[in-house]
């Protein structure tokens, strides 16, 4: 039984309110285009889509960090729709909770961290049992300086799933708050349908943001053209490849760290690199498997898997399955030109103290 239905059996049975069941009618919810809640200075907001409002609004509350929550309908051809309308799929609306959080408590990164953890990014139209326009996963933004962190994550849990993510993100248009009965559901009906696994609520309410770490975004392309050389632009942009044997990093062996050129990232250690003979930086793995992102490349008449920085999207080179064996057997071969080496002895100046742990 989808959610579609079970409201209705539930409002045959008296279980819904009667405020509720009036608005399942049709009288529209009470609500401007943004809803009823709106951020306090210092405060932030995002509008998250992930199936059936219910859940995601009981998981999203679970979060440390997380002000408030309301149900609603986001982007919608029709002003103030009904519930009836948005099932109908004539209105375009996707069912979407609106959150109010503090960013020095749990980040855009870490709420979308914990939100993708609750949808399948690549279903199209549906999430769990329920089909429909209305159940498309989405983030929808009122800050375009919050795209490139939705991008990051996306592209950060891309390489875990076999099919190309299907999440929208897009600016958002209007929202509109849904009717009563829908507000915090699964509070009033704890045994209510949700489509979220039970364990996944618990791991909300258990989840921190550590506010140690640092966050690195893309730079703008005036930046980058203006601060990478045309050797760096080239690979990093363009997916490029420098001369072997003729680059800065291939023969570097003073402890350190190796980070994104273009974001300042953390990617890789002294600790994990080896002489692969190939005449290209080597590494058996990366500091934080979270910070890279892969995809089959199939240029120039061969098949490999391609490796980019998941924040910034650069192109950082290839991983191949023929790394020493004792170390896990991949080689991660990486353009100097991608990177940026930092020794040991800077770390903790530039503000990478956090990770001397990662280098022997």
């Amino acid at each position: 039984m989808n959610r579609r239905m079970i409201v209705r059996t539930a409002a045959a049975l008296g279980l819904v309110s009667a405020a509720g069941a009036i608005a399942q009618a049709g009288s529209g919810p009470q609500a401007s285009e943004k809803g009823s809640l709106a951020p306090k200075p210092g405060e932030r907001e995002i509008y998250l889509a992930g199936g059936c409002f219910w859940g995601t609004e009981h998981f999203l509350r679970q979060i440390e960090g997380v002000i408030a929550c309301e149900s609603g309908y986001a982007n919608s051809s029709v002003a103030s729709p009904s519930y009836e309308q948005v099932c109908s799929g004539r209105t375009g609306a996707a069912e979407t909770v609106h959150v109010i959080y503090d960013p020095a408590r749990a980040d855009l990164a870490f709420v979308l961290g914990l939100f993708l953890k609750t949808i399948d990014p690549t279903a199209v139209n549906r999430q769990g049992n329920d089909r429909g326009t209305q159940y498309r996963s989405g983030v929808y933004y009122t800050d375009p300086a919050d795209e490139p962190v939705i991008r990051a994550e996306l592209a950060r849990v891309a390489p875990h799933y076999a099919d190309p993510i299907a999440t929208e993100v897009l600016p958002l248009r209007n929202f509109f708050r849904a009717e009563d009965y829908h507000q915090q559901y699964l509070l009033k009906h704890p045994r209510g349908y949700c489509h979220i696994e039970p364990e996944l609520f618990d791991e909300a309410r258990a989840a921190r943001m550590n506010p140690g770490l640092r966050k690195f975004l893309k730079a703008s392309e005036a930046e980058l053209r203006e601060r990478l050389t045309p050797l760096q632009y080239r690979v990093t942009q363009q997916c490029g490849t420098e001369p072997a044997f003729r680059n800065e990093y291939w023969d570097e062996h003073r402890p350190g760290i190796y980070v994104d050129i273009t974001s300042g990232e953390p990617l890789f250690s002294s600790r994990d690199k080896f002489d692969s003979g190939t005449g290209w930086p080597s590494f058996t793995r990366p500091i934080s498997e979270s910070a890279l992102a892969t995809k089959t490349d199939r240029s120039w008449g061969m098949v490999r898997t391609e490796v980019r920085a998941a924040a910034s999207g650069a192109h950082l080179g290839h991983v191949f399955a023929d790394g020493p064996r004792d170390r896990g057997g991949l080689r991660y071969c990486m353009n100097s030109a991608s990177l940026r080496f930092i020794p040991r002895g800077e770390m903790e100046r530039e503000g990478y103290g956090e990770y001397l742990k990662y280098v022997k």
